[in-house]
């Protein structure tokens, strides 16, 4: 039986929840609430800046407010964290975003412990990642609630199913593991990790009815490793080598080409799981905005 996957696409589903946010941004201001982000840039890394600003355009889309404040590389971190307690205490921000990587002489754990978690909207203080895991988040981390919304609304529903995450890094595989295994709708699953320190991981990742790929490496998951009609959500983004143009080659943590003839269903990169890490940040960002002004 020969198929070709449905593409889930990002594009089309962070588009659906933008639509849905417009709406509820205008009834906040109806109530004279502007929800507000602030995001703290140190030095000039090219893929900060770039992030940022698709963060900040995407703000401006939706009506929200939002201030990028940009510190010279060699802040020192005492600075950074005076300048965090500052924006924790100014009500016209119910979001704080520091954008990571840090430079290395600041401790970058010490700068997120240092945001209030009900303004984290980054999702990865401590306090909101217990809450994760008991199932009472203020704010689930962007990239992993993508991936939930994505099933969800490509009616690929977690719930019930065989999970398996690729991966195990505090950003993406432990936050989907738990955000998936909840006793909630849109969750419900039997999740298992697989990691580098897996044996045999082939034969896991083959049980699976859903494989979630965040190795960081390009094409780790391949085609004789996933069962015919199951669904991959690729989290990963490899550069692999540039255009005679100049533009950048971009490549998942999947085989698509090879998964696609197999596969239920399969986000792509880029346009898969990338879109939706922006607007799962808006969402946080509006929902910080409800909670703060409740």
């Amino acid at each position: 039986m020969n198929m070709t996957a449905e593409i889930i696409s990002g594009t089309k589903i962070a588009k659906e929840i933008r639509e849905e946010l417009k709406a509820k941004v205008d009834e906040l201001k109806k109530k004279g609430v502007t929800p507000g982000l602030v995001m703290v840039r140190v030095g000039e890394d090219p893929a900060s800046v770039s992030y940022v600003t698709a963060k900040s355009k995407a703000s401006d889309e939706l009506g929200i407010l939002s201030e990028t404040i940009v510190l010279p590389e060699d802040t020192k971190e005492d600075v950074l964290l005076a300048k965090v307690e500052e924006l924790n205490k100014d009500p016209r921000f119910h979001g704080i975003l520091v954008q990571l990587p840090l430079p290395k002489h600041i401790d970058s754990d010490k700068v997120l412990n240092a945001i209030d978690p009900r303004k984290d909207v980054d999702g990865f203080h401590p306090v909101n990642v217990g809450r994760l895991l008991i199932g009472n988040p203020y704010f689930m981390p962007c990239t992993p609630h993508g991936v939930q919304e994505l099933l969800i609304r490509s009616g690929n529903s977690p719930e019930g199913k065989h999970v398996v995450i690729c991966g195990r890094s505090n950003i993406v595989g432990k936050p989907v593991m738990a955000i998936l295994m909840q006793k909630q709708k849109g969750a419900n699953a039997t999740v298992t990790v697989v990691h580098t320190g897996t044996k045999d991981m082939a034969s896991i990742v083959r049980q699976a009815d859903i494989v979630i790929a965040a190795m960081g490496k390009p094409k780790a998951i391949t085609a004789d490793m996933v069962k015919e009609g199951a669904v991959v959500i690729d989290v990963g983004v490899n550069q692999v080598g540039t255009t005679p143009e100049g533009k950048r080659i971009l490549v998942g943590d999947s085989d698509f080409e090879a998964i696609k003839e197999k596969a239920k269903a399969i986000t792509p990169v880029p346009g898969g799981v990338g879109p939706m890490t922006v607007t799962m940040l808006m969402v946080n960002t509006v929902r910080a905005a409800e909670m703060q002004s409740a």
